[in-house]
Formats: C-alpha cells, structure tokens, sequence
C-alpha cells in the first residue's frame, strides 16, 4: 500500500480535504465521482501541480509528496490525450522518453514491446491529427509507460471515445495495464468503467472521500 495524508487544496469557493487515504501498490485504484467532485483537484495535487505544501506520500519507502512533477516519475494519460499535433506517433512517444532519459537502445526496446501490446505497430509513422481517438489514446498510453514509471494515472481516458469503442478500449487497457504491473489511479464519472477496471474504488463528493 502507498499512503497518502494531509492533501488539502483550498480554492475560492471550494476545497479538497483528505486526511488519510490508502492506495493499493499494484492493480487499479478508481477515484469515481461526479463532474465537479474534485477529482481532476486530487489528480493535479497528486502531481504536485497544486499547491499541497503539507501532503506527504509514503510510496516505497520514500516520501514522494515533496518531490517535483518530473522527480514523481508518474506517466499520466490525460482525457484530451495531449499528444504534440506537429509530432508522429513515434515522436511523441520518444519525446517523453528523452524527457526520462531513456537510452536510446532501451528505448527501442520497450517501444517495440509497447507499441505490439498496444496494436500501434502500424500508426507510428502517421502526425498526431492523423489518428483516431482510439489510436491517440493508445499512443498516449505508450507515451506514459515509456521508461517505466512508479505509477500510471489515467484521467476520463475512455471519455473521448465513441460509445461502440469504450469497451473494446477497456478491455485493451486492462489486459496492457495487468501485463505492465504498473500500478494505476483512474479517475472517472463512468460507473462502468469502475464496475469493469477497479480493484479499489474510492468515491469522491465536495472534496471528501465518502
């Protein structure tokens, strides 16, 4: 288990507040809530991108609640999928490697291993634009594990994405992120996406855990 205490954010007119709050070390954690609960909130603190100066964050044997976004070392899929629109597939995804300082060797190697699992062997080549929702959400999942990270969050990843697709893209995403041995933060409104992902599910209202 990792342990997270005292992640408070306090906005104008509202406010995230979490004592205490345990998450497994492996498997998939599901932050669900409504839109404006606060998860996107716990997201961004978790990342350090929020002001959450007393947050501690027991992971490891360390403390990675004060450490830089970058020192974190946590890929995140965003709901939008942020991929550089002036960058292939490929260029993307070895951006965020250089950004790690993956050898240019290991690198190869885990794309090849990546981009298999993920079905994009085909699309590397191809500009961000160029892509479907699908594609790009599996390229910026590649994108994440890249250089392998101490932990994946995915935001609404499956939001973006056509009814008749958001299961076919779970199921990928299960089998990708069983196979990774990441452990993983989904956030998500989608009650189905909790019911099919979770393996301990966290409900968020106004701020709080409940």
């Amino acid at each position: 288990m990792s342990l997270v205490e005292k992640l408070t954010i306090d906005y104008s007119d509202f406010s995230v507040q979490i004592e205490k709050w345990e998450l497994l070390d492996s498997g998939v954690n599901v932050l669900w809530g409504p839109s404006g609960s606060g998860k996107t909130s716990v997201f961004r603190g978790l990342l350090g991108l929020e002001n959450v100066k007393e947050c501690k964050w027991q992971f490891g044997g360390m403390d990675i609640g004060r450490l830089s976004p970058a020192q974190k070392n946590i890929g995140v899929v965003f709901q939008t999928y942020d991929l550089f629109p002036h960058m292939s597939a490929y260029e993307n995804i070895q951006f965020a490697a250089l950004a790690k300082k993956v050898d240019a060797t290991e690198f190869e190697t885990q794309l090849s291993a990546i981009a298999k699992k993920l079905r994009i062997e085909h699309i590397l080549n191809k500009k961000a634009p160029m892509l479907s929702g699908g594609e790009q959400q599996r390229v910026a999942m590649a994108r994440a594990v890249v250089g392998q990270p101490r932990m994946l969050f995915l935001d609404e990843p499956f939001s973006a994405l056509d009814e008749e697709l958001k299961q076919e893209s779970r199921e990928l995403v299960k089998n990708f992120i069983k196979e990774q041995n990441i452990p993983v933060l989904l956030i998500t409104h989608d009650r189905r996406d909790v019911d099919f992902l979770g393996d301990k599910i966290f409900e968020i209202k106004a701020g709080r855990l409940v």
